[in-house]
């Protein structure tokens, strides 16, 4: 949807560097331009620029031709009511949030912030869920599950869970669910392939546990529809009894007290279970495992312990 790509793109981007945080802590510093020829791209980050760029953007452009009014929430009657700068916008997003997502989250890494990285995620998908949720006028999950706008018009003012279940499973078989469920079967296994590709690659280099392919995309999910749609739910339910002002900020402190608060939050639990290098360990460090100069310590620390020559002096013995 036009109003949330914007945040999942740089979910995925964000998601992409935070997963290749062994790499990118290992990684040289890049030669100055115009010194010793040209320089290759990083390859996680060319892996966010064609996974965004060859697959994301085509899909939402994809949706946003056969089905405008869906595509926009509701907002846009048919093609009409596009003006081209907003398709071209649309289509730029896509791809830029994504890389900025990934450039940011290579930025946390690189300065040993991994946790920090892993919450850029959420911040993407936390943004997409609460617009999918709520929305600017408390009906974004009435917009989501109607195919077109007379399904939009039909909602009645108020109604229970049956009534969604319902509707959601209309919309589930209808064109736009089939569509979707078809560019998920193309988009969701190479993601899936990047992300534990990127992780499991990286442990194995820097010989610590690798976690399996499994783990990683149940964690994944976990954090996804666990963690953000969950967070993005409270959030709106408070904002509906308590209105904006008042729902708004104890959202905010029920989300960073239960889910992002380092140590005993959820997301802190969940960033655990990935094995990256930042992740908290059962002795209370916050390394998942060695790091590269690992080995290095102890030799450091047995010549700590020699005594050192004094200019000019023997060394006693």
């Amino acid at each position: 949807m036009v109003q949330v790509d914007v945040f999942w793109a740089y979910g995925i981007g964000a998601g992409f560097g935070t997963a290749a945080a062994f790499h990118l802590r290992q990684a040289r510093p890049q030669r100055p331009s115009g010194k010793g020829g040209p320089q290759q791209p990083p390859p996680y980050f060319l892996a966010t620029a064609v996974y965004c760029g060859m697959l994301f953007a085509p899909s939402g452009i994809w949706l946003l031709w056969s089905f405008p009014d869906w595509e926009t929430m509701q907002v846009a009657g048919g093609h009409g009511a596009l003006p081209g700068w907003l398709v071209a916008l649309f289509a730029l997003t896509n791809v830029s949030q994504g890389l900025l997502g990934y450039e940011v989250a290579r930025r946390l890494v690189v300065r040993g912030r991994v946790y920090a990285a892993f919450l850029q995620t959420g911040v993407g998908y936390l943004g997409m869920f609460l617009i999918l949720v709520h929305g600017w006028d408390g009906r974004g999950y009435q917009r989501f599950f109607s195919p077109g706008r007379e399904e939009f018009a039909e909602w009645p003012a108020s109604h229970g869970p049956g009534e969604l279940l319902s509707r959601a499973g209309d919309w589930a078989v209808s064109a736009v669910g089939l569509t979707l469920a078809g560019m998920g079967v193309v988009l969701l296994p190479v993601l899936f392939y990047v992300l534990v590709t990127a992780i499991r690659s990286g442990q194995r280099e820097a010989g610590v546990e690798m976690r399996s392919a499994l783990r990683i995309v149940g964690t994944f999910l976990l954090a996804v529809f666990g963690l953000a749609l969950g967070s993005a739910v409270l959030a709106s339910v408070l904002i509906h009894q308590l209105g904006w002002w008042a729902g708004t900020p104890l959202a905010a402190l029920a989300v960073w007290g239960l889910v992002l608060r380092r140590e005993t939050g959820a997301a802190h639990r969940v960033f655990g279970l990935l094995g990256l290098p930042d992740a908290p360990t059962s002795r209370g460090g916050r390394d998942g495992g060695k790091q590269p100069d690992d080995h290095a310590r102890p030799e450091a620390e047995a010549l700590a312990g020699q005594p050192q020559a004094v200019p000019g002096e023997a060394v006693r013995t």
